[in-house]
């Protein structure tokens, strides 16, 4: 399971020009399934994306988490993380879980992670629109398989 984190102040996901998630200070997860990712990888990812210490202090180092924060996670489903350019032009998804393996683990991850923190999500397989006001720069590559 692949992660593109971003600390935000402010990020949303619209389908069709309708707004579906919306969040403020918090995390905007773009997450790609794979077709080796199990409950493991999901449970590796959502605690990870939990404790991330990635916001500022009171000194302004980055040494809080979304959950010292009160803060909120917008996840998107995004399956092209997934994508094998190392070959020609166009990327390979082979590597992409399919929906019928891909949506329990999305929905593991929402559960696990809802459970902790307001959480505004995409819609899986949908053609979406995300805006995000990113807070620094901060973004973070997370990878169950600790491939980076």
């Amino acid at each position: 399971m692949r992660a593109v984190v971003q600390r935000v102040t402010e990020a949303s996901v619209r389908i069709d020009g309708e707004t579906v998630g919306a969040i403020q200070n918090g995390l905007c997860v773009l997450l790609g399934v794979s077709t080796d990712d199990t409950e493991a990888d999901a449970d590796y990812i959502t605690d990870k994306l939990l404790g991330l210490r990635i916001f500022d202090d009171e000194n302004g180092v980055p040494n809080r988490s979304v959950l010292d924060i009160s803060g909120a996670i917008l996840l998107i489903s995004q399956f092209t993380l997934l994508g094998d350019a190392r070959k020609g032009r166009r990327p390979s998804y082979i590597f992409a879980a399919r929906p019928e393996q891909a949506i329990p683990l999305y929905e593991r991850c929402i559960a696990r992670l809802s459970a902790a923190v307001p959480v505004e999500t995409g819609r899986f397989g949908a053609d979406m629109k995300v805006s995000i006001e990113n807070d620094g720069p901060f973004t973070i590559l997370l990878d169950s398989k600790k491939g980076f």
